[in-house]
């Protein structure tokens, strides 16, 4: 089984204007609303891509209510648990450039806490876990190391997809993969990552730290994978992309969805790699179809 865990699952709300001015009334010519947070985008490619997971969180509130139904109504399974306080709206605005705001976390009571460490706990050998996206700030900073640690010697793959303290202590708990981008990485150790090399370099340092696999999105500059046997660089045709939300998400389905069809480890990579970019070029998430006709243009080197 998949299981996905969102910690902080959203709406995102995404608007569109001509032009983004403070102190000003603005008009918008689009809307579009939908539930969002990394475990839940993860779930969701899989679904599309053919792959059934189960996804794990905590929602609440109307927007909670509505984050629930959009899971259901994309036939994913979950067992999210209800807690009281409203789960959190992500404003995304669409102008000259893209601006985020992303809203408050809801506070997480022990009790449902509890709940999602049991269900943790109903893992089994053969398992995949996915642990994505942001911890809400009423939960510890190390709360995926704490996870991954109830799953020692189980024999459970994990993906952990976060950035800052929660990949930090994460990672050694030896996560299966982690994809951060070319920033989270750089802020991991400190320094500005600028290119592929470097990033290979930064990532050889995260499997000294207990990565087992590591994928590091660089946008324009394509991506590179890295663990103790090889090391490739993923190359992409330039093209302008329309959207930001979920082709890292893409990305981590993308190479589970690979992995699990037995794929070698540079064609899984291939695979997410084209699924991420053709969700970064498209206004929603990537298709089968897209990934197949997007994965001959995709130029794979090894270092």
């Amino acid at each position: 089984m998949i299981y996905t865990v969102t910690l902080n699952p959203s709406i995102d709300y995404h608007l569109w204007i001509t032009a983004l001015s403070q102190g000003t009334i603005h008009q918008a010519q689009k809307e579009w609303k939908v539930a969002g947070g990394k475990g839940i985008n993860v779930s969701k490619v899989l679904r599309i891509l053919g792959e059934n997971s189960t996804a794990l969180g905590f929602v609440g509130g109307f927007t909670g209510a509505f984050i629930q139904q959009q899971i259901e109504q994309a036939g994913i399974s979950h067992d999210l648990i209800q807690i009281e306080q409203d789960s959190r709206i992500n404003l995304k605005i669409k102008a000259q450039t893209e601006t985020d705001i992303s809203g408050v976390s809801p506070d997480i009571p022990d009790e449902a806490l509890q709940r999602l460490m049991q269900q943790i706990d109903s893992l089994q050998s053969g398992d995949y876990l996915v642990l994505a996206g942001s911890v809400p700030k009423s939960l510890p900073s190390d709360m995926y190391q704490t996870i991954m640690k109830r799953l020692r010697g189980k024999g459970v793959r994990i993906f952990l997809d976060a950035k800052g303290k929660a990949l930090e202590t994460g990672l050694s708990e030896e996560p299966f993969l982690i994809k951060p981008n070319h920033h989270e990485l750089g802020e991991l150790f400190g320094v500005t990552i600028a290119t592929p090399a470097e990033a290979i370099d930064m990532a050889r340092k995260s499997l000294q730290m207990g990565a087992q696999n590591v994928i590091v999105s660089m946008a324009g500059q394509g991506a590179v994978f890295v663990n103790r046997q090889a090391a490739y660089l993923a190359q992409i045709p330039q093209r302008k992309p329309v959207n930001s939300i979920g082709a890292g998400d893409s990305m981590v389905a993308g190479f589970l969805y690979g992995y699990r069809q037995g794929m070698d480890t540079e064609a899984a990579f291939r695979f997410a790699v084209a699924a991420g970019s053709t969700t970064a070029l498209s206004e929603g998430f990537c298709t089968h179809e897209k990934v197949q006709a997007f994965l001959p243009e995709i130029t794979i080197t090894a270092i």
